[in-house]
């Protein structure tokens, strides 16, 4: 019984000219909403399966990128403060072999692009689930819309006199059913 309700309310009704070709589509609020809950279950009720591979694929890119640039960072920030005579107590672990003996300033340097860097990827891991609610909330708007073959269009094109009386073209493109 509550399925039934909550079902119905996340759909509505489209129907063409006939009343046999009536068709349900998702509500974009909804769609948006399960999306903003768990990235791809907006795709799944566009019935666009396909693109939650790529969603994942892109999450997971992404946070592998990030975990390594934010591996990379504490290396060089280990290195840059054991760099100093003064600092014996190693407070962000031992120097990496392969940082030995490199100039303060290039670990200083190299610490700041890295920590830059990483904090960039999260800003777009932001992004991506943005471009994942967004995909689906617009797509959810779309997806009523006939796109079907029988479908054509007339362009006219003739010339006009616009504003001040000056001259210009004028184009009016007409869509209809071929039918």
């Amino acid at each position: 019984m509550l399925e039934n309700r909550i079902s119905s309310q996340d759909y509505y009704s489209s129907s063409s000219n006939d009343s046999l070709n009536q068709q349900e589509y998702p509500k974009p609020k909804a769609v948006m909403l399960k999306s903003l809950m768990i990235p791809g279950w907006g795709q799944i009720e566009n019935k666009q399966t396909w693109k939650v591979p790529i969603i994942y694929g892109l999450f997971a890119g992404i946070g592998y990128y990030t975990i390594t640039l934010n591996n990379d960072y504490k290396d060089y920030k280990a290195a840059y403060y054991n760099s100093f005579p003064d600092n014996d107590d190693m407070r962000f672990g031992p120097t990496p072999e392969y940082l030995q003996g490199v100039n303060a300033n290039q670990l200083q340097s190299n610490r700041n692009s890295l920590r830059n860097q990483r904090d960039f990827m999260f800003v777009v891991m932001g992004l991506a689930y943005g471009l994942n609610v967004i995909d689906a909330y617009v797509f959810a708007h779309m997806r009523s819309f006939d796109v079907s073959d029988d479908l054509s269009a007339n362009a006219v094109l003739h010339p006009t006199m616009i504003e001040n009386r000056s001259p210009g073209i004028s184009l009016k493109i007409n869509l209809q059913n071929r039918n």
